[in-house]
């Protein structure tokens, strides 16, 4: 794999699914080569983290490899290096109690990220992140760290003001609450709103703090996987420390819809700090499109099926549904402390079907649902009243905060109210136990269990359902499984999906699963069981690795097709060499002021009167001023607002895709041909306007030569939508056998007349410039830069020195060319030229209709020759007709030609521009060399 050290394959498979492919076989030979009994080679629980004081724990054989690279020493036994992983996350899977000064108690949380990484054995993974604790001496951090290092833990230190703001305030207050669908919050709100920004701050902050101990730690080839909303703006602050890093970024909350996110604040930044990495995974498809959807609607970028597009910037964003350990729980019901647990359950809740709750206190959770639910089902069914039971745990969490308060008090009351009005004097049919139970335990009940209830309002994944049916092999029990979790489209087809808010369609399904039939719950059962075993945690984390390390291949095999960005030092240099120079620049996107810069929806009434950049003006005066240098701006706008813009410089006007044309100090001429046909522009208008009432902040130009509907500010969707409406009846309708060229832009429809290109134009400009200037040297730079449509692009292969006279283009179809454009089309020549008019306009210069062909085929080579030999004998055989006298108006070599595309990915350019902010500067540097 290029770029990696570690996956020394003679062989790299061609596309990227072979590469997948081949890593997911290699992981599974890999997994059959290495029995369970090696331990040596694997790495269980107690290997990965002790359960004793760390300072005291007894390492594995790869930890004791470990810790002496990290003394220096030599392992003993010497393996092939593996790839590093550095994993970050919030907080470390350890909680750190002081118990000296330089002494530390370590308590391991094992969950299901620890447990995801314990089967992943081609990584050596590290941990970064908070310990939990306020450090503030050097002597404590010190003996932290170094205690943590033993279980490959490298600690983060916050301070107790950033945690309060970033961890309680903008991660828990703020972005927990929204990615969950709860809204911001309500109360107090003018200082919550006054608090959104120091929170923020904070939040910047922290992930910088993350950023730095992550750089301090990395190593060439490491793959660094961020975790969770605590660290959005993680991978944006590693990617500016050093862009070859390979970074990815997980969520293990729900996304929300655009409409949801577009409410925060900070909503821009985030989701453009986000996109600095490599590879961005969700939970679900419905996730990762949520993600797309608002980075297209908010930030204005393209989504396509792999990810996001920022100027040929692909980041990719995919779904990797997690999974559980599930050979952990299998092995864990054979342990005699969980068989014993199971028969005192069985003998306790004999003759009763049990269903089972297991939840965080939370909001999200759907606990009051579930057990209002399970009320209207007593109410409906009374013959099970005595014949069911359910036992919810409920997991406190957050005790201090006064809505998770309320809630307690809340599930209290209900299970109380319902207990008091179906109990008995012998038995209640809701046990509530507000506490957390051990791992043995919970394995001993989810094996009893008959029903299991999970009604989560919104939930990420929600992994109690996994846990649930890899311990049902032998009860086969139903799951009863909210819509609203993640874990619905995994396990979806196997279980009994509600929509916890209806709560007479819970009770219906709870009746259902009590009365489900043995055959039937097999079926489920097996097929939610395979997914379960399939599907680990291990697994996940494999995958979403190798799809990261392939995400970076395929980005620099991307990197290789895509044009270099314009060399300025070259291009000034060649500058101030040459003698006879000639700029061409576009306005739109080039040229003109930026609009919404930080992101922001508003700058539709500024773009409709565009504006050139106020720091545009110096240096152009200076060019425009210069005797060696022609300027010309050849844009699609109308002459009044080339006229608006440019009128105090001395530089020629091209308006209209070249139609007209003026010197500043001039008036207008026209370049169309007299015999141009306009009787459509009524056809195209009616439509053109019933669009635009149809669709919600849309607008049309009428100009002299084409009309154009824009939709750059409407809905992305709609205005896609409705684009392709408006060019189906374009090409289907009236006019469509008129000799018109319907061009599809960005966001935008063009129709003008056939052969009305700046490429067809620029002969035409070029010829009345020599004119008009009586240039006698020859044109030996030239720099055409420009945001053009793919349709004008033609401009850029006119000055192509390399290209033979009338290259052939191969193409799917011959544009009409019913105004003689491409026997007009040609490179002007001097004053004084022996050779005729009509032969100069085909030397080296290929027809109108092949350069339109041009932006559609792709070069045919072999038959250029015979091209060649059709333009010599068309230029012979019109060499009759007209004479002009002189020599080329150009004499442009290779290295003296500089064609640059300005924020555009696919172009006919030699070079791109990323924005027109390097337009200024390459403009900028140009004027400091004129004297």
């Amino acid at each position: 794999m290029p770029g990696n050290n570690y996956c020394p394959s003679p062989t790299t498979p061609r596309t990227r699914l072979e590469r997948l492919l081949r890593d997911r076989e290699l992981r599974k030979s890999s997994r059959v080569s290495t029995p369970s009994e090696e331990i040596g080679d694997t790495l269980s629980e107690a290997d990965f983290f002790s359960q004793d004081s760390i300072l005291s724990c007894q390492l594995s054989d790869e930890q004791q490899d470990f810790e002496g690279l990290l003394e220096g020493s030599p392992p003993q036994d010497v393996r092939p290096r593996k790839q590093r992983l550095l994993v970050v996350a919030n907080r470390l899977p350890v909680s750190a109690t002081r118990m000296a000064d330089d002494a530390w108690h370590l308590e391991i949380s094992v969950g299901g990220l620890v447990s995801a990484l314990l089967g992943v054995k081609e990584f050596d993974a590290r941990w970064i992140g908070w310990a939990g604790v306020h450090v503030p001496d050097e002597s404590g951090q010190k003996a932290l760290t170094e205690a943590l290092a033993k279980k490959r833990c490298i600690p983060v230190f916050l301070d107790e003001d950033t945690v309060h703001q970033y961890y309680n305030g903008y991660c828990n207050n703020v972005l927990w609450p929204l990615f969950h669908y709860l809204g911001l919050p309500q109360e107090d709100r003018l200082s919550t709103t006054r608090s959104f920004q120091s929170q923020f701050d904070a939040y910047k902050r922290a992930n910088h703090m993350f950023a730095d101990v992550v750089n301090e730690h990395y190593e060439e080839g490491d793959v660094v996987w961020c975790h969770d909303y605590h660290l959005m703006f993680l991978p944006k602050c590693l990617k500016e420390h050093n862009s070859k890093m390979k970074v990815g970024w997980f969520l293990h909350t729900p996304f929300p819809s655009s409409e949801i996110h577009r409410m925060l604040p900070s909503r821009s930044d985030l989701l453009r700090s986000v996109l600095a990495a490599d590879l961005v995974g969700f939970h679900t498809y419905d996730y990762a499109r949520h993600f797309v959807s608002a980075c297209t609607r908010i930030l204005g970028l393209e989504g396509t099926p792999e990810g996001v597009e920022d100027q040929g910037r692909l980041t990719r964003v995919a779904a990797f549904p997690i999974g559980i350990d599930s050979d952990r729980f299998i092995r864990a019901l054979e342990l005699p402390k969980v068989k014993e647990s199971m028969k005192d359950l069985k003998e306790r809740f004999a003759g009763r079907k049990l269903m089972l709750g297991v939840d965080r206190l939370d909001m999200i959770k759907g606990i009051p649902q579930k057990i209002l639910a399970f009320e209207a089902f007593l109410e409906e069914n009374p013959q099970w009243r005595e014949k069911v039971v359910l036992l919810q745990i409920a997991v406190p969490t957050r005790t201090d905060v006064p809505e998770y308060q309320k809630l307690t008090s809340q599930v209290h009351e209900i299970v109380g109210r319902i207990n008091g009005k179906f109990g008995t004097l012998t038995s209640v049919p809701i046990h509530h136990l507000d506490r957390s139970l051990d791992f043995t335990a919970l394995c001993a009940l989810y094996a009893v269990t008959d029903v299991a209830l999970v009604t989560s309002l919104r939930d990420g994944m929600n992994l109690v359902s996994y846990e649930f049916v890899a311990c049902q092999a032998a009860k086969k029990g139903v799951l009863i499984l909210s819509e609203f979790a993640g874990a619905a489209q995994s396990l979806g087809a196997g279980a009994l999906l509600v929509n916890p808010w209806n709560i007479s369609d819970v009770a219906t399904s709870i009746r259902y699963a009590l009365n489900m039939s043995e055959d039937e719950r097999e079926k489920r059962f097996h097929h939610n069981f395979m997914h379960v075993t399939t599907h680990t945690s291990q697994e996940w984390a494999a995958t979403f690795v190798s799809e990261l390390n392939d995400t970076v291949v395929e980005a620099q095999l991307r990197t290789r097709q895509v044009l270099p960005v314009l060399p300025i030092d070259t291009a000034v240099s060649r500058y101030t060499c040459s003698h006879n120079r000639l700029l061409i620049l576009g306005f739109n996107g080039s040229l003109t002021e930026p609009v919404d810069s930080s992101g922001r929806r508003g700058g539709q009434i500024r773009e409709l009167e565009p504006r050139l950049n106020p720091e545009l003006k110096e240096p152009l005066k200076k060019l425009c001023g210069d005797e060696k240098t022609t300027v010309i701006v050849l844009s699609g706008s109308d002459r009044s607002v080339l006229d608006n813009n440019f009128e105090e410089f001395n530089m020629w006007l091209a308006a209209e895709n070249g139609m007209f044309l003026r010197l500043t100090s001039g008036d207008w001429m026209t370049t169309m041909p007299e015999n141009l046909n306009m009787d459509w522009v009524d056809s195209v208008k009616h439509v053109f306007e019933y669009f635009t009432e149809r669709t919600p902040r849309s607008h049309f130009e009428l100009r002299e030569t084409s009309l154009v509907w824009n939709y750059k500010y409407a809905d992305v969707e709609f205005g896609r939508l409705q684009a392709r409406d408006l060019l189906q009846h374009l090409w289907t309708g009236p006019i469509s056998n008129a000799a018109l060229d319907v061009v599809h832009g960005g966001r935008s429809v063009e129709v003008r007349a056939v052969g009305v290109t700046k490429g067809a134009a620029i002969d035409r400009i070029l010829g009345e410039i020599v004119h008009n200037k009586n240039m006698k040297a020859p044109i030996d730079y030239v720099l055409c830069i420009g945001h053009f449509l793919n349709k004008d692009e033609d401009i850029y292969s006119f000055f192509e020195p390399e290209l033979p006279a009338m290259t052939h283009i191969s193409s799917r179809a011959t544009s009409p060319d019913p105004y003689g454009y491409a026997s007009r089309g040609s490179k002007p020549k001097l004053p004084g030229s022996r050779t005729p008019k009509s032969q100069a306009h085909l030397m080296k210069q290929r027809s109108l209709s092949t350069l339109e062909r041009s932006n559609f085929g792709t070069d045919d080579r072999a038959s250029s020759a015979s091209a060649s030999a059709d333009g010599a004998a068309a230029s012979s055989s019109s060499s009759s007709s007209r004479g002009h006298e002189g020599s080329s108006v150009l004499d442009l070599k290779g290295e003296n030609y500089f064609s640059c595309a300005v924020s555009k990915k696919r172009t006919n350019a030699r070079y791109l521009l990323r924005s027109s902010s390097d337009v200024v500067e390459l403009l900028k540097e140009l004027a400091d060399t004129v004297p």
